[in-house]
């Protein structure tokens, strides 16, 4: 087609393509689901709503401390009892069957997370759930080798029970990270799910039923932040693995110091996208808005500040601005979507806070036309320059669309900045030359270094942070070791 030609086409228009709501069938009320059985939706409940237009989705019972004890002992039951006896092969069974079931029903789950968490369809469609159907397929397969999976000790035994708490970001890729080790491993389990995206684990919990995975391996407690400290202060748990903020994070490991549990934390992050000058500027450009704007900024591992060197600056940022530009925002169904809506209106509210903390600091904010929906929870994709090391938009985990944008000279001063935070959970590098990008990776402080690409995962490869950013690894067979004694 010619250049002329092309040109009389203008812009496209993109005509609505929304997945059909009918594939998820959802009641009104839930319980709790403990040793294998929902009990009867509780008289204390907690409203879970689509971010996208504020619509009551589903009540979900809020556990009392009598819950969390009765969960924790039929999980207690059937550690001692059948799981822990469980052949590693017949393990590694279950959790296969489990991760066909994901897959049989991935179109009704993504739907599910698409209205619960307001995301975009395409992401949880395409991310998502065969990420979360890959992660138990994977550790299905370690099921029968843990001998292989801890250096030095042949023969691992799983701890015990596990009390796992997961975040409202990746609800059912959470979920996967964390229990499909924890079984593989021999251990059984009690989770509990965000309080705004609590309905992919709770009809995970009927795929385990589904599944014939014997009853109290896997238990499920809804509520809010006082389930999950009853949770992680019981007793009889041995294990806690959590996925959330920095905050929560130092609470935990308060609560478990002096104990014999076991802790592994997955904590914030302030990611550092660092572009050489003679990166393909092109593939950086889609590696930027990848590492910010995927799940509308909802990703501990983020690339939230953007390094770009000085020489290329101006170009970067002009192809940058014209790829947001062409981002569609709207209705997290629609598979056009390419920005859903923010998950709460809590979170909605930090994020607008810092963004006005960079404008009132001396950051310039630029955001494409686009119209926001009247109602639910939305922010448009925005960048900040004129940004130093000193903004707050720079320092602190904002969670949500928002990059800032800072330049460097020298390969020793982007390392320099990008090291320049109490986090370390991730970090990219964008350059041609290997040694480049060897020199600057080995000089990071980060536990995940991604070389031209960014939001990459595998479930083989480990995952976590230093410092603020938590301990501990999860995925690959590094995730098996925190769910093993030696």
């Amino acid at each position: 087609m010619s250049e002329s030609t092309l040109s009389t086409l203008g812009t496209f228009d993109y005509a609505p393509a929304p997945e059909s709501r009918a594939v998820v069938s959802l009641r009104p009320a839930y319980g709790l689901f403990i040793d294998g059985e929902f009990t009867e939706p509780g008289d204390h409940t907690l409203a879970t709503v689509n971010p996208a237009d504020e619509e009551v989705l589903a009540e979900v019972t809020t556990a009392t401390d009598e819950d969390v004890d009765r969960a924790v002992a039929a999980a207690r039951r059937a550690f001692d009892g059948v799981w822990s006896r469980t052949s590693p092969s017949e393990r590694g069974k279950y959790l296969y069957r489990i991760s066909r079931i994901i897959q049989d029903r991935a179109r009704e789950l993504a739907v599910l997370e698409s209205l619960d968490n307001g995301k975009p369809i395409k992401e949880s469609r395409d991310f998502d759930i065969p990420t979360a159907a890959a992660h138990f397929f994977y550790y299905a397969g370690w099921a029968d080798k843990l001998s292989f999976a801890v250096p030095g000790a042949p023969r691992p035994r799983p701890l015990g029970v596990a009390a796992q708490v997961i975040p409202w970001n990746f609800p059912l890729l959470m979920l996967a990270w964390k229990i499909a080790p924890a079984l593989a491993a021999g251990n059984t389990v009690v989770l509990k799910p965000a309080e705004t995206t609590p309905l992919t684990a709770l009809v995970f919990a009927e795929i385990c039923q589904q599944a014939g995975l014997p009853p109290g391996v896997v238990n499920v407690v809804t509520g809010a932040g006082a389930t999950g400290r009853a949770l992680v202060a019981h007793p009889g748990i041995d294990k806690v693995a959590f996925t959330g903020s920095t905050d929560v994070g130092r609470e935990i490991a308060r609560t478990v110091a002096g104990t014999s549990k076991r802790v592994t934390l997955e904590l914030g992050g302030k990611g550092a996208n660092i572009v050489y000058e003679d990166a393909a500027v092109d593939q950086a450009v889609e590696g930027i808005v990848t590492g910010i704007f995927f799940n509308q900024g909802h990703v501990c591992c983020a690339g939230s500040r953007l390094l770009v060197q000085e020489s290329v600056a101006d170009e970067i940022l002009h192809r940058l601005k014209e790829r947001v530009a062409r981002l569609r925002l709207g209705d997290p169904l629609d598979k056009n979507t390419d920005i859903g809506a923010v998950n709460s209106a809590a979170q909605l509210a930090r994020i607008q806070d810092l963004a006005r903390a960079g404008r009132e600091e001396g950051g310039e904010g630029w955001s494409p036309d686009c119209q926001l929906p009247s109602r639910g929870y939305w922010f448009a994709p925005t960048i900040f320059t004129g940004v130093t090391q000193a903004h707050r938009i720079a320092r602190e985990e904002i969670f949500g669309p928002v990059l800032s944008v800072l330049t460097f000279r020298t390969p020793e001063e982007a390392v320099q900045k990008a090291n320049n935070t109490p986090y370390g959970l991730s970090a990219g590098v964008w350059t041609e030359k290997g040694s480049r990008m060897l020199w600057t990776a080995n000089r990071l402080r980060a536990g995940v270094i991604w070389a031209n690409t960014f939001n990459t995962f595998d479930p083989a490869s480990p995952f976590g942070g230093y410092r603020e950013s938590g301990y501990g690894r999860e995925g690959g067979r590094h995730g098996l070791e925190a769910y093993l004694n030696g």
